[in-house]
């Protein structure tokens, strides 16, 4: 059985990552950021959503494990961030029902959501700059980087929540993530 560890950057939705790994059928563990990534054995991460990235604990030693990583909203700002992007504040702000179109249809986690999806997103903060190796996957008339993936080293990220009710199609995303893993 696939196992996937969370990690826990003390979102509001975190524990609905979890939830809807498991409804999957997927083995998943919720850990704190603070853990060693050296004490976990797992086919796949998620960098949970959280307020801050000065809370981000050891996440972003996560992407050193060789194996698949899904970012979700700061999860992808700090995949971001730690590989040589850029993140700053959004000009939207708080949350919202966004249109997000899909501009890579070939992309292992987003692309079979063409050409576009309605999603629930904070806007807070955003990626304003991809790091180096990273490909455009998803984008909205309030953010320039709603999904961006590196498919040769398994990293992907979402802006916005597959895991609550408000997304459409917030499932496919983590089955498609699955499929990596």
């Amino acid at each position: 059985m696939t196992h996937i560890v969370v990690v826990d950057n003390h979102g509001q939705f975190t524990h609905l990552e979890k939830r809807a790994l498991r409804d999957l059928g997927v083995d998943v563990d919720l850990v704190e950021n603070t853990t060693d990534p050296a004490d976990v054995d797992a086919d796949g991460i998620v960098l949970s959503g959280g307020p801050s990235m000065e809370r981000a604990g050891r996440s972003a030693d996560y992407l050193d494990l060789d194996v698949p990583v899904l970012g979700i909203c700061l999860g992808m700002q700090l995949i971001a961030d730690e590989l040589g992007g850029r993140v700053g504040s959004g000009d939207y702000g708080g949350y919202a029902d966004v249109t997000v179109d899909i501009v890579d249809e070939d992309d292992p986690l987003v692309g079979s959501l063409a050409p576009e999806t309605r999603v629930w997103a904070s806007h807070a903060d955003e990626v304003k700059e991809l790091p180096e190796g990273f490909t455009l996957t998803a984008t909205s008339d309030v953010c320039d980087v709603e999904a961006m993936s590196d498919a040769d080293r398994d990293l992907y990220g979402v802006q916005w929540h597959p895991e609550v009710a408000h997304t459409e199609r917030g499932e496919e995303v983590f089955e498609n993530f699955l499929e990596r893993c």
